[in-house]
């Protein structure tokens, strides 16, 4: 007897756009764990999602570039794809509070479908090299080593990742990096293929200067992701 073939689902009636914020002891949750709970929280607030079709549907979500685990965030995106046109505010509403502490959603809107790769080609970061404030960062070894990185025309670090120890040219990503406070950097940096992560740039710098080296990881937060346009961080919420 032949295998009867799956039902075929509809495609999304509508798709929106959802920025979300991770604090606390919320940002060592890995991009699994957020999934987990996250498509729990759509559960809970009864969003009528879209499901994929064949013999394992799933839901209509659509992840961009992740933080690292144990980064804070203000800005990360997700699309999501509903079989009922919604209001974006009642479903922020409704998401928001279904999620656990955290975890926030900071706003929904109706998606433009770009695709997120393309909206998202920036990042702007508060890096904090010694977040408990122990005084353990000289703050003109940090000023040195951040101009002889910037100097330069490539830095190679090494990182270990799924496939192996993998060296990441740090330098080619950094559009701007600057000493704002004791032992805190600014961060603005590109989306690279494959993707530099500000901890590398913290680990070149603390090879640069081994006096930066304290036994507390950086603390690092998203502030901002976006599109980098002449120069500007264009808003990833505000339709193009």
């Amino acid at each position: 007897m032949p295998r009867q073939q799956p039902e075929q689902q509809a495609p999304p009636a509508q798709w929106l756009r959802v920025q979300y914020a991770k604090s606390g002891p919320a940002r060592f949750t890995s991009t699994r764990d957020f999934g987990r709970a996250f498509e729990r929280a759509l559960r809970r607030a009864e969003v009528p999602m879209a499901y994929s079709s064949g013999f394992n549907p799933h839901p209509r979500l659509s992840y961009a570039n992740a933080s690292p685990t144990s980064a804070a965030t203000r800005a990360e995106f997700l699309e999501i794809g509903l079989t009922t046109p919604c209001d974006p505010e009642a479903i922020c509403t409704a998401l928001d509070e279904a999620l656990p502490p955290g975890l926030e959603v900071v706003k929904v809107v109706v998606s433009d479908r770009r695709a997120l790769s393309e909206a998202l080609t920036a990042s702007d970061w508060l890096v904090e090299l010694d977040p408990v404030g122990e005084g353990d960062i000289d703050q003109e070894t940090l000023v040195g080593a951040v101009a002889d990185l910037l100097g330069r025309e490539e830095y190679l670090v090494s990182r270990m990742t799924k496939t192996g120890r993998r060296e990441f040219d740090v330098r080619q990503p950094i559009v701007r990096l600057e000493v704002t406070g004791p032992a805190t950097l600014e961060l603005r940096s590109m989306h690279t293929v494959p993707l530099v992560r500000p901890d590398d740039i913290v680990t070149a710098l603390r090879e640069i200067a081994p006096g930066l080296s304290v036994a507390r990881p950086a603390m690092l937060t998203r502030q901002a992701q976006g599109e980098l346009v002449d120069g500007v961080m264009l808003d990833a919420m505000t339709p193009r």
